[in-house]
């Protein structure tokens, strides 16, 4: 059975920790509240980025935070993390799957209505709707979705999902609000002068908005009620 929580995803940069180590921002920000962690690297080599993916499923193990590795297939295999997060321009999923096996969790990034019903085809475990806003800690987006764009790609998912891009304590509540089940920020934890309060704030935010937007269902579902007494 995977066991997973989107509800705050941290997605790594090393070139924003503001020169600490990786491994330390991290740990910290998962004692604020990180519920999932993604190890990206785009420029060190593949011995790097193993001996990194291993470093940090050894700090994550104890807290029972799952390591989920970016684009390769391979250092996911070597280092036995406990998923992958595939972009649309990656190795396909099903390949993924049948390599990685049943229990290993594989997320997908969906960039618009397309993509999302082309995702709902498949037995993925969730979705990162990408890019809600722009964002310059990756580049090679497509453009913007805005709130609308979370809000119409969440009402026809059958996948659980978190928003990707442009994240911050000042829009989260909206994203929430907007339908995605976490949050996937980068800098907003990593280049924090603490990371471990920035995640605590984010993590807050998210689970009252959670808490907000239930309560509103469930007073509109009792009106509906009533009105059919």
């Amino acid at each position: 059975m995977k066991d997973f929580d989107l509800t705050l995803y941290l997605v790594t940069e090393r070139s924003l920790s503001l020169g600490r180590p990786l491994d330390d921002v991290v740990e910290e920000a998962v004692k604020g509240g990180v519920t999932m962690v993604q190890l990206r690297e785009k420029t060190c080599s593949s011995k790097e980025f193993y001996d990194q993916a291993l470093r940090l499923k050894k700090c994550l193990k104890p807290y029972n935070v799952p390591l989920i590795i970016n684009d390769r297939l391979d250092i996911a295999l070597a280092c036995d993390a406990e998923g992958l997060h595939i972009g649309q321009n990656d190795i396909p999923y099903h390949i993924a799957r049948k390599i990685l096996g049943k229990n290993k969790i594989i997320g997908l990034s969906v960039e618009n209505i397309q993509d999302a019903i082309e995702a709902n085809k498949l037995d993925i475990d969730y979705i990162g709707i990408s890019p809600v806003f722009g964002t310059l800690t990756k580049t090679d987006t497509a453009q913007a979705l805005g709130l609308s764009g979370v809000r119409d790609i969440t009402q026809i998912s059958k996948h659980p999902s978190v928003g990707i891009g442009g994240i911050n304590k000042s829009n989260t509540q909206d994203i929430i609000r907007a339908g995605a089940d976490g949050i996937s920020v980068v800098s907003a934890i990593i280049s924090a002068d603490n990371p471990r309060l920035a995640a605590s704030e984010l993590f807050e935010i998210i689970i009252k908005s959670k808490n907000k937007k239930s309560n509103e269902v469930e007073s509109r579902s009792m009106g509906f009620s009533k009105t059919h007494l």
